[in-house]
């Protein structure tokens, strides 16, 4: 029998059909990043409870919800380069089972003093490295047309975030504190042997030859790392700072109770969720610069609007929407940007880089809501910040971004006649 032709880089062809077996690889990676993010969030809804218990101050309570992103977020960089060498197959049920231990710390003993958290927070973020192990996976399966979609369904994993919210405080009230701790672990045991079982690296898959510090080089090189790091730092970021700080937020800012706060947490986490899929699939459509330009300008607006501490019904809650939708479709059009100019076999490096880039942008606003706070007892800073911080990207996508993509768009494929006479 024939079989069908791949490209250079070992994807499929452009215009070829999309295998059952590729769209049964995107469902096993989307479900390990929710399983892996789920434990990556189980701090940040139980936060407040903490404060109470421990008597933290609001820098400390904002450093326990960001250690595990900053962790998970610089972990992404020897993940994402050891997925490129060894594959999504191996990577996924080694990050997987590795993040038991630290959710079984902080279940059974780790929750009883502030050291003892932030130690097990810290290697709690190795489940957020599961982000730069499933973009390259992913990647490999589907042709360039479709990766924008691919990704940006791959992505709807963060939504992981969403069942912490959830169930987290609930299983403590109708249980004990070992409970979603207990049941998360058991999750992560069992996807990290169906995994191994079930998951496969797509056939022809570019394994690089150089060295990892040579590739890292390489990666550092390229402009859509920087620019693609730009962008996530602000879309992603500003939604791992959201999804870990909100609870925080609404509970000082608005006196809301924990579950209350908690479940519009959940709200928030959802909406960006189902939007980054979309932000990939219009990317693919009307092109990533758009999608961009559109997400980052929403968020300047709601970000400005939310300055003013409004009456969350419904000027709040619609400012928090339509940030949260523009977060995820930003954050979908960034990785279909890094679908469509990053070379074959760099795609687990540059996301690495990108992924941390994102995360640390996470990490640093929920230390700055907390201090500012501290210090004037409001959030409006913190805010117009965000909403500046959006406009100069916004600036910059619209400008070295989108020169980029014109330039790779009008590049001579590969191999062709006239790349040839260009050499």
């Amino acid at each position: 029998m024939v079989q069908p032709s791949k490209s250079k880089n070992g994807s499929p062809p452009s215009g070829a059909p999309v295998s059952g077996r590729a769209w049964l690889m995107l469902a096993l990676a989307t479900v390990g990043f929710a399983v892996n993010f789920w434990a990556w969030a189980l701090l940040s809804p139980l936060a407040p409870r903490f404060q109470d218990s421990l008597d933290l101050t609001s820098f400390e309570q904002s450093l326990l919800v960001a250690v595990p992103v900053v962790v998970g977020s610089l972990g992404r960089i020897p993940v994402g380069a050891l997925t490129d060498r060894f594959g999504g197959r191996v990577m996924f049920p080694i990050v997987s089972a590795t993040t038991i231990v630290p959710v079984l710390h902080l279940g059974l003993a780790g929750h009883s003093s502030l050291a003892a958290l932030l130690i097990g927070g810290f290697f709690l973020g190795i489940g957020g490295t599961a982000f730069a192990v499933g973009v390259p996976f992913v990647n490999a399966w589907f042709p360039p047309e479709r990766r924008g979609l691919a990704i940006g369904v791959f992505g709807a994993g963060m939504g992981g975030t969403a069942i912490s919210a959830l169930t987290t405080v609930k299983l403590v009230d109708a249980s004990s504190m070992e409970t979603p701790f207990l049941i998360t672990a058991a999750v992560l045991a069992a996807y990290a042997v169906i995994a191994w079982l079930l998951m496969r690296d797509a056939p022809g898959r570019t394994v690089p030859t150089e060295p990892p510090a040579r590739r890292l080089a390489g990666t550092m090189r390229l402009g859509i790392t920087w620019q693609a790091s730009a962008l996530y730092a602000v879309a992603f970021g500003g939604y791992v700072a959201f999804s870990v700080y909100l609870p925080v937020y609404l509970k000082t800012g608005y006196d809301l109770t924990q579950a209350d706060a908690a479940n519009r947490m959940a709200g928030f986490v959802l909406l960006a969720v189902a939007m980054r899929p979309m932000g990939g699939w219009l990317s693919d459509r009307l092109g990533t610069v758009r999608v961009l330009a559109g997400s980052l300008a929403v968020v300047v607006a709601g970000a400005l609007v939310q300055s003013f501490t409004p009456p969350l019904a419904p000027a709040g809650t619609l400012a928090f929407l339509a940030m949260a939708a523009a977060l995820g479709a930003g954050s979908g059009a960034t990785f279909a940007l890094v679908a469509q100019l990053t070379p074959a076999g760099q795609v687990g490096s540059v996301t690495g880089v990108v992924g941390a880039a994102g995360g640390l942008g996470g990490f640093l606003p929920p230390l700055v809501m907390g201090s500012l706070y501290g210090a004037y007892g409001t959030y409006a800073a913190g805010l117009v910040l965000l909403a500046v911080v959006s406009a100069a990207a916004l600036a910059y996508t619209l400008t070295g971004v989108r020169a980029a993509a014109e330039g790779h768009r009008d590049k001579p494929p590969a191999g062709s006649r006239h790349a040839r006479s260009a050499a």
